[in-house]
C-alpha cells in the first residue's frame, strides 16, 4: 500500500525525517529546504505549523535525496548510490515483465484515506493548501512540482502520471504547463483537436514512489503498474467522481477538473530544475471543480534551482535505463552509468571496459540517443574507462583533463531533441533542438598499453594494514 504516512514513520524510524514548525510559505520553506543554501543535510523536512495555516497542514520536501532514501523507495537492501544503481539496473527488467501482469494492474477500490474532506463547487479553495512560493520570481505559487498529473489518452484509454509544473492562478483555476512530447500534453492535445476538455487530476501529496515513476520515461500508460510490480502489490486507485480519472486511494492531497480548449492564461516564470526561470507565457489550465484530502494533509514539494539536487530516484532510474539500453543495443562490457541528480540527463557518465578500437564512441553514441532517459534534453555524455567510478564528479573530471584530447575526442550532434526549459536555446522560436558532446575521456584504445601508468597504490593489502593502524591510532 503506497501511503505516504507509512513511508515517513518508516523514515523517522532511521532518523530520515526533521520537522521544522514556524517557517512562513513565501521563501522561507523554499530556503530551508535548498541543500545548496543551507547545508547538505541528508534527511528530509516536514515543514509544520506554518505562519497563515492550521497545525497539521504540512509540506514535505526532499523524501528522497539521498541514495540511502532512493533504497528505502524502491526497495532496495543497499546504500551506496552505485551499488542502488546496480541493483535497480538488475530490477529493472523484472519490474517491466511483471507490470505487464494483470497482477498489477491498479485496483479499483470503493474507498480509502483521500475521501475523509471532499471540498465541491463553491466550496474550493486551493488557498487552503499552504503552498510554498519556492523561488523569489516566481509568478506565483506552484502547487504541483513534485505531483502526479494523471490523465487519459481519449483513443485508446491509457492513463499517464507525469510530473509537471502546476501553478494556482487562484481558488478554482490552476496552471498546467507540459513540454511539447511529453504524454500528459499528447493527451490534452488530442482532447483539444476534438474540440472537448481534457479531464484532469493532480495529486500533490503522495507516496515517493508514486512521484518519482511519473517523472521519469516509462512506457505508455505504465506507471500504475510498474509502481505495483516496484511495490509487490497493485495500487489502490479510486474512481474519481467528476473526470472518472482513477487517483490514488491513499494520497493526500488530489485536484480534479477540466482543461478546456482554445483557452489559455499566462503561466510562469518558475525557477525549474535546470537552475534558470522559465519564462511567462501563455498555458493551458485546470478549472478545478472538485477537492480531496485527508485530515491534516501533507503537501510534497521541491524548490529546484541551480545545485539543488532534491531528488536522486529520477537518476537513479534513469542510469539505470541507460546501462540497460547500452547493454540491450549490443555494447559489450559496461561496467557504469550515471545520471545526475545536479544536473539531470545534461550530464551522463558511462565507464566502459575497453575491447575494440571504436568502442567507446559507440557507447556514447548509444548512450545519447539510444533510449528516452537520456535522448529528451541532454547535453554531454561522457565516456570513461572502467577505473573511474562514474558517480564521483572529481574522478570523472580527472579523466577528461588527463585523457582526452579537445580536437579528437569531442564528437557533435546536432539537432536533438530539448524542451524550451532549456536555457540556451533563445527565443522567440519553435524549434526546440540542441546538440550533444560526446567527450571519450578514455585512454586511446590503439596505444593503451603505452598510455602512463595511474598514480596508485596497488598494494592493497598493506592498504588495510595501514586502515587498522589509524583507526587504532584514534
Amino acid at each position: 500500500m503506497l501511503d505516504l504516512r507509512d513511508w515517513l514513520e518508516k523514515s523517522e524510524s532511521v532518523g530520515g525525517v526533521r520537522v521544522i514548525k514556524g517557517l512562513h510559505w513565501d521563501m522561507e520553506i523554499a530556503i530551508a529546504a535548498n541543500r545548496r543554501l543551507m547545508g547538505d543535510d541528508p534527511r528530509a523536512y516536514l515543514f509544520d505549523d506554518i505562519v497563515g495555516y492550521p497545525g497539521g497542514y504540512r509540506v514535505l520536501s526532499g523524501a528522497t535525496k539521498t541514495a540511502q532514501q532512493a533504497a528505502l523507495c524502491l526497495g532496495i537492501p543497499e546504500t551506496a548510490t552505485r551499488k542502488v544503481i546496480e541493483a535497480t539496473r538488475k530490477k529493472l527488467p523484472e519490474w517491466e515483465a511483471a507490470a505487464r501482469q494483470s497482477k498489477f494492474d491498479p485496483k479499483v477500490v470503493q474507498t480509502g484515506p483521500i475521501l475523509e474532506n471532499i471540498d465541491s463547487g463553491k466550496d474550493v479553495d486551493l488557498f487552503k493548501f499552504p503552498t510554498p512560493k519556492w523561488h523569489e520570481l516566481d509568478g506565483g505559487r506552484y502547487i504541483g512540482t513534485t505531483c502526479a498529473v494523471i490523465t487519459q489518452d481519449p483513443d485508446n484509454g491509457e492513463v499517464n502520471l507525469g510530473t509537471y509544473r502546476i501553478v494556482v492562478h487562484d481558488e478554482k483555476t490552476v496552471g498546467l504547463y507540459i513540454s511539447p512530447g511529453h504524454h500528459g500534453r499528447i493527451h490534452y492535445e488530442k482532447y483539444h483537436a476534438q474540440g472537448k476538455a481534457c479531464p484532469v487530476a493532480i495529486t500533490v501529496g503522495q507516496h515517493p514512489l508514486i512521484s518519482n515513476i511519473a517523472s521519469v520515461p516509462v512506457s505508455f500508460g505504465n506507471e500504475y503498474n510498474i509502481m505495483g510490480a516496484i511495490s509487490g502489490e497493485p495500487v489502490n486507485v479510486i474512481k474519481e467522481e467528476i473526470t472518472g480519472l482513477p487517483i490514488p486511494a491513499n494520497s493526500e492531497i488530489v485536484i480534479a477538473g477540466w482543461c478546456p480548449p482554445d483557452k489559455m492564461r499566462d503561466e510562469g516564470p518558475f525557477g525549474e530544475w535546470t537552475g534558470y526561470y522559465a519564462a511567462m507565457g501563455p498555458a493551458p489550465f485546470v478549472e478545478v471543480e472538485r477537492v480531496y484530502y485527508r485530515t491534516n494533509p501533507i503537501m510534497t514539494g521541491s524548490g529546484a534551482g541551480a545545485g539543488a539536487g532534491q531528488n536522486i530516484v529520477p537518476g537513479i532510474m534513469m542510469s539505470s535505463m541507460v546501462f540497460n539500453g547500452l547493454e540491450n543495443a549490443g555494447v559489450p562490457d559496461v561496467r557504469g552509468a550515471w545520471i545526475s541528480n545536479f544536473a539531470g540527463q545534461m550530464w551522463v557518465v558511462v565507464s566502459i571496459k575497453q575491447r575494440y578500437a571504436g568502442h567507446s564512441r559507440q557507447a556514447g553514441y548509444v548512450a545519447s540517443q539510444g533510449t528516452p532517459a537520456s535522448a529528451y534534453h541532454g547535453r554531454y555524455v561522457i565516456v570513461v574507462d572502467e577505473d573511474i567510478d562514474p558517480t564521483d564528479i572529481r574522478q570523472v573530471l580527472w579523466a577528461v583533463a588527463t585523457r582526452s584530447d579537445p580536437e579528437t575526442d569531442i564528437e557533435i550532434i546536432r539537432g536533438a531533441w530539448s524542451t524550451p526549459l532549456d536555457p540556451t536555446i533563445q527565443r522567440p522560436t519553435n524549434r526546440f533542438v540542441n546538440s550533444r558532446a560526446i567527450i571519450d575521456a578514455c585512454r586511446p584504445y590503439e596505444w593503451i598499453n603505452e598510455f602512463p601508468k595511474v598514480v596508485d597504490v596497488t598494494n592493497l593489502e598493506l592498504v588495510e594494514k595501514v586502515k587498522e593502524k589509524v583507526n587504532k591510532s584514534e
